[in-house]
């Protein structure tokens, strides 16, 4: 509520609930009933044996808890089956909102939001039904044999008649349901990674396809002699229907199709799988947004004349010095000031007009640092040493005359070499759990602001006049808040009145997965002085893993931390997130519009998204480039540069240029810092 996105979180709430009941109801009801069925239709008289007596034990033991015994197993598959429909939230809101890619898969004819957004969700289905199955039939067969439904003395009839109707149902929907699972299976072949490519192979069409096909079939056909024995009474035409399926699924599935591997593709590999390298070829630079680079011939030169280092002249002159994962020991040197504040071990990289010239500027938050407080106890940790102070950026590419870094902008007050900006920073990536503000009672402030030896008490106190934070006014907030931090204090301290709020989720990142959880957020925010305030600004991916024919991305590349370690053949940057360091507001502003999974996620949730057109002019000016996405795409694009028809043909070196700006390839990857903004869109 305080950061005005209420609608995700009912929504969220709300299609959990929903999910929760509508597969804990199914799936008990469906067991139960069966269990219900097989006990109201059990025998009059059970057979007298040896086992039977055992039996007779145990039903002995279960008839006069039976009522509560069934209540217990209704209860606990609602609980069980509801908390795992739970974790499919995301899937089923991707396909209710279901987006078209506008691009057909080359096999199927089908659009890619079909392998996306529906067949995840299909298959997830089909694992629910097919365990609610299985679980039902165990248990059905169990009922039966306790009552003596299902026998197994000899010289007598192994089931009745109403044993071998209802197993006979069951035991036909799962064989159905495995046909219906053959048939998607086919479609999963175009998501299917293999030892050469993505997607389908030549063996996987000439094959796997077909055979998936005749498996389908043999499956129906199996399903169909079940439901016959409804009226025969024997089992052996259902039971040699799953033999034959068994034997098929080895043979034609198995077998058939390492043979054709073996013996007609491997002799001409290349041959054979030519058609289909191009198609992994197209779809992956597809995914990875590389279908449109352009490439031109690079000549590199040794020498250059004057005309050309005059036309440089900018360029040159900017080149960055100061490399922003060495400087921070000396910008905690330098503008630390007090031990409980602190500086990231790597700083950031932006640019800013300083007397009207655009210039590389390495930068950094002064944030807090609870640690280093001398005097700790839990009112100075969460009441009084609430926030960070300060923005300093150095110029990238000029030193002072002893060597140190040229600060535009530092210093307790800040200097104003970038502007005036609200200093106090309440919401960064090392901030304390939570921290309690607001709340002067009067005139009593008890939140230190800066340190200041001009102060009687060397230091400004102030009280926070800012949006953000949950008001504690009320006995219960405060309760609740209690029992979720554990301490008592929240209740019963004096400092904590009607005007005191608590901040808590400090840590960008954190902020925005909780506004939306689908989004794989940069491993890298950066803070900007936008508007005179200090913002964090995070980049914002939508992925996927159901791309056809996509490659799969080479988490090798990627950073520790990354927002990206995770399965994906399929990436966008389609948002770009900022959370006010003052207040903690957040913003997601859609950056790539013809995302189709960012466009899910906006029907999804109407009123999240603000219009890539409402990006405020001066946040456009310190986007950049992210480097996570950028060693995905080089990585990418080091293995699909070329055609499947120029393999084995020498190239030369080459500039590459992703969407209009010059962007060098590198072995060992990009610099730490992000890419510059005017070189990319």
């Amino acid at each position: 509520r305080s950061v005005d996105f209420v609608t995700v979180w009912k929504k969220v709430l709300f299609t959990k609930a929903e999910l929760f009941i509508l597969f804990g109801l199914l799936t008990s009801l469906i067991v139960s009933s069966n269990i219900f069925i097989g006990y109201r239709t059990r025998p009059v008289y059970v057979p007298t044996a040896v086992e039977a007596d055992n039996l007779e034990r145990y039903r002995g033991q279960i008839d006069p808890i039976k009522r509560w015994l069934f209540i217990g197993i209704f209860a606990f598959l609602f609980y069980f089956a509801g908390s795992s429909g739970v974790r499919l939230w995301e899937s089923w809101l991707q396909f209710r909102n279901a987006t078209p890619f506008g691009v057909k898969d080359v096999q199927f004819g089908l659009d890619i939001s079909f392998f996306a957004f529906k067949l995840p969700f299909y298959q997830a289905l089909l694992g629910w039904a097919f365990s609610t199955l299985l679980i039902s039939i165990v248990a059905t067969a169990g009922v039966h044999y306790l009552y003596g439904g299902i026998r197994v003395q000899p010289g007598t009839d192994r089931t009745t008649v109403a044993a071998r109707v209802q197993l006979s149902v069951l035991l036909g929907l799962f064989v159905l349901l495995k046909a219906v699972a053959y048939w998607f299976d086919r479609y999963a072949l175009a998501v299917k990674d293999s030892r050469l490519i993505t997607g389908l192979t030549y063996t996987d069409v000439n094959a796997v396809l077909p055979a998936k096909s005749i498996l389908a079939a043999i499956a129906l056909i199996c399903a169909v002699l079940f439901f016959a024995n409804i009226i025969r009474k024997s089992w052996l035409l259902p039971t040699s229907g799953v033999v034959l399926m068994a034997v098929s699924s080895v043979l034609i599935a198995g077998v058939y199709p390492s043979l054709v591997q073996q013996f007609t593709v491997k002799p001409s590999e290349s041959a054979k799988e030519t058609e289909f390298i191009q198609r992994n070829i197209n779809a992956t630079r597809d995914a990875y947004g590389l279908s449109d680079i352009k490439v031109m011939d690079y000549q590199a030169g040794m020498s250059v004349d004057n005309a050309q280092l005059k036309k440089d002249a900018g360029t040159l002159s900017n080149i960055r010095l100061i490399d922003p994962s060495v400087v921070s020991a000396t910008f905690r040197n330098l503008q630390q000031i007090k031990p409980y504040y602190a500086f990231p071990d790597s700083l950031d990289i932006d640019r800013y007009k300083i007397n009207g010239v655009s210039r590389d500027a390495i930068v950094s938050v002064r944030e807090l640092n609870i640690a280093g407080n001398p005097s700790r106890n839990w009112i100075n940790d969460h009441l009084v040493y609430t926030h960070g102070f300060g923005f300093v950026a150095a110029t990238g590419n000029t030193v002072d005359f002893d060597g140190k870094p040229n600060f535009s902008v530092g210093d307790i007050p800040p200097t104003s070499g970038l502007g005036n900006f609200e200093p106090r920073v309440y919401f960064g990536e090392n901030m304390p759990d939570y921290s309690i503000i607001g709340g002067a009672k009067g005139g009593n402030q008890v939140e230190l602001d800066y340190p200041d030896d001009k102060s009687p008490n060397g230091q400004k106190n102030y009280t926070y006049q800012g949006k953000g934070g949950v008001p504690m006014g009320s006995l219960f907030s405060r309760l609740l808040f209690a029992i979720k931090y554990q301490e008592q204090r929240i209740l019963l301290s004096n400092l904590i009145n009607a005007d005191s709020k608590i901040i808590f989720d400090r840590v960008p990142r954190e902020r925005v997965a909780k506004v939306a959880p689908w989004l794989k957020l940069d491993g890298d925010p950066y803070p900007a002085i936008i508007d005179n305030k200090v913002v964090w600004i995070i980049d914002g991916y939508t992925t996927s893993n159901h791309y056809p024919y996509g490659q799969f991305a080479d988490q090798s590349q990627l950073l520790p931390g990354s927002g990206l370690a995770h399965q994906f053949n399929y990436v966008r940057n389609s948002v770009k997130a900022t959370v006010d360091a003052y207040d903690g507001s957040v913003h997601l502003y859609t950056f790539d519009e013809r995302d189709p999974i960012l466009q899910v996620w906006a029907s999804a949730f109407p009123n999240l998204f603000e219009k890539k057109a409402a990006l405020p002019k001066a946040l456009v000016a310190h986007l950049r480039y992210p480097e996570e996405l950028f060693r995905v795409q080089t990585a990418a694009y080091s293995k699909y540069r070329l055609d499947a028809a120029d393999f084995g043909v020498p190239q030369r070196r080459r500039r590459v240029i992703l969407w209009g700006g010059p962007l060098p390839l590198s072995a060992e990857g990009p610099p730490r810092s992000h890419v510059d903004p005017r070189d990319a869109e």
